[in-house]
Formats: structure tokens, sequence, C-alpha cells
């Protein structure tokens, strides 16, 4: 009879096992996932920031494996497991499995400061994008009404917390918003430049701390250029709702805290706190099996392997990884049912690379070469292309693109709201 694997995730990694085994008779394959979509992670600041629609980055599950006899597709939220049954319990219903695949991801990381979760803007899912960009629009909307020079800086000064891609992308596309989009659509705000301000704020004494010194060079000055205010060694402590603290005790006023300055993987309700490892990631073995189980494998963010000799403290929780180890799990699970050898996961690093605003950028690439500028830029924009789901996300994405490119400006700042929830 054909083995029955669960895969919980829908990202990179989730979708990338589901590739690999779907279309074979010795599996039946469960996807499970909260959303009915997958989407495209690093292009979320633009759609937080008008530039790209939500559609542009996301391709619903069941669209793309309608063809995959053996796959299908439950929205739902995983709430239990139960290992010694080989069950799962999901907010939909129960589930059973030969092999489980845990592939959550991560989710914000707030380092247990209540307030900061409470009052600052997400960043991690399509909502939050969404939700960002509603607030920030909301936000220009009520300072084009207000002559108190205090509260309007309180409502134009955005505070981005956390030096990594994501803070560095969004600080920079903020930063041409503030001189091209909002000095257009908002003729009422042109004369409060002096009160708006833009921080880029890091724990650590560089921008893009995985990144060469020289792309760290670069995209400070980048920055700065911009106007971005980047403030490094120092630490968000507190966020009142208008008041953003500092380890150093200094106080910047804002309604707007941005948080980009870490995430944490999930605990699971059924796996034993044994086999956790740093950050909540699950310990697996080289097979990514999770370790000290005997059919639950954990791939992408959501685990820690230290038996990659290039990698003795575990891989950075980036996509390629997530990607690459999908792709190796799933031919493995083949390779199972057939009675085949099994191949150690080895990382193989492509590079990494930073967009910081038009024509600039960074990029890191193996062996040791280094692009800065529209060189850079226009890697960027070539991989993140290459790397979206379909054919209609890569167009869309590039219609959108080209129309920013040549008229510094996209027609996308919409408040778009539920009138209630679904029940």
């Amino acid at each position: 009879m054909a083995k029955k694997i669960v895969i919980i995730g829908g990202g990179f990694a989730g979708i990338n096992v589901a590739k690999q085994v779907c279309g074979n008779p010795d599996f039946q394959v469960t996807l499970v996932d909260k959303n009915n979509y997958t989407f495209f992670p690093p292009l979320l600041y633009q759609v937080a920031t008008g530039f790209l629609e939500a559609s542009n980055i996301s391709y619903p599950f069941r669209k793309m494996f309608q063809d995959k006899k053996n796959l299908s597709f439950r929205m739902g939220e995983l709430l239990k497991i139960i290992p010694e049954q080989n069950t799962v319990i999901l907010s939909t219903g129960e589930l059973t499995y030969d092999y489980l695949v845990i592939a959550t991801g991560t989710e914000s990381n707030y380092f247990g400061m209540e307030n900061v979760h409470k009052y600052a803007i997400p960043m991690k899912t399509v909502n939050d994008a969404i939700e960002m960009r509603n607030y920030l629009l909301q936000q220009l909307e009520k300072a084009t009404i207000i002559t108190d020079k205090n509260e309007l800086s309180r409502l134009l000064t955005i505070v981005v917390a956390g030096g990594g891609p994501t803070g560095v992308e969004v600080s920079g596309m903020l930063a041409e918003m503030k001189t091209s989009v909002i000095r257009k659509d908002y003729p009422e705000l042109r004369g409060a430049g002096d009160v708006s301000h833009i921080y880029l704020i890091d724990g650590g004494a560089q921008l893009l701390s995985p990144m060469s010194q020289k792309s760290q060079e670069n995209t400070y000055t980048a920055l700065s250029d911009l106007g971005v205010e980047i403030i490094l060694n120092a630490r968000v402590t507190d966020y009142t709702g208008d008041k953003v603290i500092l380890n150093d005790g200094k106080i910047i006023e804002t309604q707007n805290l941005i948080w980009a300055a870490g995430v944490t993987s999930r605990v699971f309700n059924g796996i034993p706190a044994e086999y956790y490892g740093r950050g909540r990631r699950l310990k697996a073995d080289a097979y990514n099996k999770v370790e000290g189980s005997n059919n639950i494998y954990a791939v992408g963010d959501t685990c820690i392997q230290v038996s990659d000799p290039a990698f003795p403290e575990g891989h950075p929780q980036v996509a390629q990884v997530a990607l690459q180890q999908g792709k190796r799990l799933g031919k493995n699970l083949v390779h199972l049912s057939k009675q085949k050898e099994l191949i150690p996961f080895r990382y193989k690093d492509k590079g990494s690379m930073a967009i910081i605003g038009r024509n600039k950028a960074v990029a890191d690439l193996p062996p040791n070469l280094h692009f800065k500028g529209f060189a850079a830029w226009f890697i960027w924009i070539f991989i993140h292309l290459i790397s979206l789901v379909n054919y209609r996300n890569k167009l869309t994405t590039l219609l959108n693109w080209m129309i920013s490119y040549f008229t510094k400006d996209q027609a996308l700042r919409m408040i778009i709201r539920p009138s209630r929830k679904t029940r």
C-alpha cells in the first residue's frame, strides 16, 4: 500500500518536498497549511509598501497541484502531534501518517517584549504586509490634517528594527517613497521633511552581518545617501505605541515601529523538549530526520542540522537552505521507498544579496565575487523573478517593476479592509 506522507507547511521547504514525491505511486501525500496559498517571502516588503499586489507573490496550492492525483490539500493549523499513534491533530480534523514532514518556518521573535509584540508592525506573512500597507497609508492620511509639529513627527517618523536584508530593503524602499511617491501624492506634506525621519536600528556593529565587509559598507553608504538614519550597536528594549526606547536610554517618538529584528521557530505540542536545539529549532540528522524520532522529519528554518561539515553550527535560516533541504528530503523519501541508499544533505551556498533602492543593491556570489550598484540590482531582479512560483507571477511582477522603474511610481496604494470577519 502507498505510504502516507503528511507535510505541515507550504513554504519553500514543504513545497519542494511535495514536488519530489507527488506523482509517485508509492506515496499518498497530504499538504497542510493554514493558508490556501503559498507565497514568496523575499518580496513581502514590496506588498507592504504598495509596489506589488499580494497576488503577484502568491499562488493557490490547489491550482499548483491540481493534476497530481496522489496529493491532496488540507487547510488547517497544526495543534498537536501524537508520535506514538502516527497522528496529527489539526484545527480542521485529524490525519494519520507513515512519514511526517514539519516545514512550518519561523515566526517573529520579540525577545519577550510584550509591548513590542502588541504595538509593533510585523512583516512575516501576506496578512502582515497588507496590514502594514493599510496602516502606513492611514498614517499619511492623518498627517495631512495635523498642524502640531510634534504630532506630525510621530505620524511621519518610521523606525525599522533589524539590519538584515528585510530591514535594509524596507528602509530603502520607504526612503525612496518619501522623496518621490509621497511628495506627489501628498502635497500637504511637502514642507514636513524636517520632522519626518526613517531610522534603521541594529544591535550589531554593521548592517547585513552575514554578508561581506564590502557589501556592509556599500549598504551603509547607499542608505545614508537616501536619507536613512542608521543606528548601530543599539537594541529596542520597549515600545509604548508612540515611543521607541533603546538600550542606551535614547527615545525616538514615533507611532510606526516595523519589526524585522529576529525570528524563532515554533514549539509543537507533542514533541519532547529534548528534540529542540538552539532557537527552538528541531534537531535533525544528516537526512533531516528529527533526532530521537522514527518517522518525523524537519526541513527549512524549523530545523537545525549540525552534520554538514561546512556548517557545524547549523545552516543559516535562508530560503536557499529550505529549498535545497526540501528537494533532498523528497528525493530521499523516494530512495527509502525503493530501498536505495540515502544521500546526506550538504548545503551549496549560492550567495546572498540585498536590494537597497532604484539601481542600488549588493550581491556576494561564490567563490568570492562582489557586486554593487546597477549590476547587483539587475542580478537581484533576475534571481527573484525566476524564483517566483509560476509564469503568471513572473509576468505580473515584471510588469509592475517596469512601471515602477520608468515612472518612479505605482498605483497600488489603496486602503482596503474587509467589512467583517468570516464566520
